[in-house]
């Protein structure tokens, strides 16, 4: 790339990098790659629809790399566990890619999810349990739970950790830390998926260089927030950041596409 055309785009762009840098930081830090934090601020740039949710993929894909990369060496990760979740969501998140949708039928379906999502988590009066009250595993539920989740998560361009986190705490599926943990690894694998199905889609574009950059800026993000995630927030800290986050976005996001 021609450092020009760099130095151009980033000077053009600033406020969107800054935005993105500290999106990662957040989100990093309560285990989730920022992709519906990174839809709602591409959606008021002007930047083409079709790009929107490849590059917020992308940027997940990045920042949730490493969370799932800690999150292993701390041993939270439960594959098998986890394996129901992403059996349905791989494939079908692939198919929600590839799927063409209206534009304002994207934003208005994102935003009242994402905003029911929040206050599922803000009403959940405790999350902290012991070992011992973690509801028993239900294979065939998680993977019906997952292919949907997928589907709407490829679909609109996130990893769907912010639909899944909320309904795992919800229904005590495990520990904080281990839900966030399966967060970032459902996010990865379903953010892979619905970037190969909006590659196969005929409409699919990129602007290289703006992503390019948007990559670098999140990993740096992402490495910071994924460091300070253990130091700084308890777990229902956690719980209500994540919320606090995600009704910003889903309120913005229907404001400017109900009214």
């Amino acid at each position: 790339m021609d450092i020009q055309i760099i130095f151009e785009s980033i000077l053009n762009n600033w406020a969107v990098i800054l935005l993105f840098f500290i999106v990662a930081i957040l989100y990093a830090t309560i285990g989730f790659g920022g992709g519906s934090s990174y839809l709602a601020i591409l959606a008021f740039t002007g930047i083409v629809f079709t790009q929107i949710r490849a590059t917020a993929l992308l940027c997940n894909i990045v920042v949730v790399s490493s969370n799932v990369f800690f999150f292993s060496q701390q041993k939270q990760i439960n594959w098998r566990k986890i394996f129901p979740l992403v059996l349905c969501s791989v494939p079908f998140a692939f198919l929600g890619g590839y799927v063409k949708i209206n534009q304002q039928f994207f934003f208005i379906l994102l935003g009242s999810t994402l905003l029911f999502a929040a206050s599922s988590m803000w009403l959940l009066k405790q999350i902290i349990l012991s070992k011992n009250e973690h509801a028993p595993s239900r294979p065939l539920k998680n993977i019906g739970l997952g292919g949907v989740i997928g589907f709407i998560s490829g679909m609109v361009g996130i990893g769907g950790g912010i639909f899944l986190a909320p309904l795992l705490h919800l229904t005590n599926w495990d520990s904080p830390k281990k839900i966030a943990a399966t967060a970032s690894v459902f996010i990865l694998v379903n953010s892979l998926a619905g970037v190969f199905g909006q590659y196969a889609n005929p409409d699919f574009y990129l602007d290289g260089n703006l992503t390019a950059i948007l990559l670098v800026t999140v990993f740096i993000g992402g490495q910071i927030g994924g460091r300070i995630r253990n130091t700084y927030y308890t777990p229902v800290q956690l719980k209500r950041a994540t919320a606090l986050l995600i009704a910003f976005v889903a309120l913005r996001i229907l404001w400017k596409y109900l009214f």
